[in-house]
């Protein structure tokens, strides 16, 4: 089957993560993560971002993102957040409406916060009439495929903190911001209050975990989980796949891979004429302008999304399980379809 460039959400599940769920499947254990297996998994995980952390697996990446956003904020509060953010552009509204706060978008140039770009957003603050900013919320990496730095992590966590707001990030696809940087996944986030650390996108079935580093959140993340509708039951398998995912550093190789084959068709697609990223390739997300009269071919080849139709700029997503034949198959189409537009 010809895999797709259009999400790393379409790959399927890594065999040793269903290993993991074999393994875990024989005989009964207390429901609601309170067996010695779960408990036991989510101290490996917590123990990945600092020695206060706690997790807290969910299911899916809007959950996560949400409950963070619920055990820190009330109404009258507000997140800033990137335009380009998931939570203010994929997630149906969920953190307004479930959270019921404001989302204080900033045009950003490459998906990133900055200190500077947040303090923009920091008037009014003590005025009744507007909403007050709480929390800043970014992604790493980002949805244009920028990686935050360690130095720049530091330096935007120190000023939140100087202004007293605390820091979310969305970790989506934080183990490949790690791959990328060649640091540890705790480090990839250092400096936060608050992560929703991803694996879904990364090889398992389903499954991401909400990391607090502050103790007094952790008491009201067993509330809010469950009352948001996110406390498994059978919760071993949810932690079976984040066993896994630590397990030889499965995390690290295949994130690895798909930072690696999204540089391959980064450095080849921009051998084709018209052809141009958007932004540099830093994870696994390509950016590229392409003439917009070989999209539709294109397209009926190799699934893959627009992100501005207006440019147009596509994005080509890889994953752990995309093969080198498939990037290079990819190109040769783009070969192909570039040629006969030339001789036309």
């Amino acid at each position: 089957m010809r895999r797709s460039f259009g999400s790393d959400n379409h790959a399927g599940v890594h065999p040793a993560v269903f290993d993991a769920l074999r393994r875990v499947n024989d005989g009964d254990v207390p429901a609601y993560g309170h067996d010695a297996y779960t408990v036991g998994v989510a101290r490996k995980v917590a123990a990945l971002f600092g020695k206060k952390a706690e997790a807290f697996f969910v299911f899916n990446g809007t959950a996560a993102n949400v409950i963070s956003i619920r055990a820190v904020c009330r109404p009258h509060q507000g997140i800033i957040c990137a335009e380009t953010a998931h939570i203010n552009t994929d997630e149906c509204g969920a953190p307004e409406w479930n959270a019921g706060v404001k989302l204080l978008p900033v045009p950003t140039p490459d998906g990133k916060l900055t200190p500077a770009l947040v303090e923009r957003r920091l008037g009014g603050r003590g005025d009744e009439h507007r909403t007050q900013p709480r929390l800043v919320s970014i992604s790493q990496a980002t949805e244009v495929g920028t990686v935050y730095t360690p130095n720049e992590l530091k330096e935007l966590s120190a000023s939140c903190h100087a202004h007293g707001l605390l820091l979310h990030m969305d970790g989506a696809r934080l183990s490949n911001a790690a791959s990328t940087l060649g640091v540890s996944i705790g480090e990839a986030a250092a400096g936060t209050d608050l992560v929703s650390f991803g694996g879904t996108k990364n090889g398992l079935m389903a499954g991401e975990a909400v990391i607090v580093n502050d103790p007094a959140l952790a008491t009201e993340l067993l509330f809010l989980r469950k009352q948001s509708m996110q406390l498994s039951s059978k919760m071993r398998y949810l932690a079976a796949q984040f066993d896994a995912f630590l397990t030889d550093d499965l995390w690290l190789a295949n994130a690895r891979h798909a930072n690696a084959m999204a540089q391959l068709l980064s450095k080849g697609i921009v051998r084709f004429p018209g052809f141009e990223l958007a932004w540099p390739t830093q994870a696994n997300g390509v950016f590229v302008r392409m003439p917009a009269d070989l999209v539709e071919p294109l397209q009926k080849e190799y699934f893959f999304y627009l992100w501005d139709e207006t440019v147009p700029i596509a994005r080509l997503m890889c994953h752990f399980n995309t093969a080198e034949e498939d990037v290079r198959g990819f190109l040769a189409v783009v070969d192909r379809l570039s040629g006969a537009r030339t001789v036309r």
